[in-house]
């Protein structure tokens, strides 16, 4: 079962953080930025020695929460279509706060549903400080089932409200089609598309 460890939940979260975006390259962004601290765990292409000694070291701290707020804010579309003129943050500043508070839900996922004895560094290289709550959840466990299961249902569900899924990350044409299949199924026959 898909649990919080699963890079497909990482993302779905991300992409759900997201979602005040109304343009779809913001909201991939967001996405990638939930992604983001498993780039340490490509050590795992490599050996088992160096994926267990990196990960959760080198990409879920501080300083790379720092670079991806940057990068996402720099990757941000210009500005907002849904701009109505109410004062606010610049676009890719919003964009980049997104990106960040969806890069620390990765670190809170990892924290509360490793299983015990897989410690964050998270302002590793300035300190070896491990984060390791003794409350871990084991990766196997009931609760990250659920959890995996609450985050698809609730991107699924923003078919009916909002007109897209996660699949807009991969095609629109394909989101479309599983928009108009949910609609129809939960508002109607007469229901379809993008609002």
């Amino acid at each position: 079962m898909l649990g919080l460890m699963s890079p497909i939940i990482h993302g779905c979260v991300g992409w759900l953080i997201g979602q005040p975006l109304t343009k779809r390259r913001d909201r991939v962004v967001v996405t990638v930025a939930a992604l983001a601290p498993d780039l340490d765990g490509l050590g795992l292409l490599i050996s088992e020695d160096l994926y267990v000694a990196w990960h959760h070291r080198l990409a879920h701290g501080a300083a790379f929460a720092v670079a991806t707020f940057v990068v996402a804010a720099l990757a941000a579309s210009a500005h907002d279509d849904g701009d109505t003129g109410k004062k606010r943050l610049p676009h890719r500043l919003t964009v980049g706060l997104l990106a960040l508070v969806a890069f620390h839900s990765h670190v809170a996922m990892d924290l509360v549903g490793s299983g015990p004895g897989w410690p964050i560094l998270y302002f590793y290289p300035w300190s070896t400080t491990e984060w390791l709550p003794s409350w871990q959840w084991d990766l196997a466990s009931w609760q990250n089932s659920v959890f995996g299961l609450a985050t698809l249902l609730l991107c699924l569900g923003q078919a009916l409200p909002r007109g897209r899924t996660p699949v807009e990350l991969f095609s629109l044409r394909a989101d479309a089609a599983v928009v108009t299949t949910l609609r129809r199924r939960f508002l109607g026959p007469t229901t379809s598309g993008r609002p």
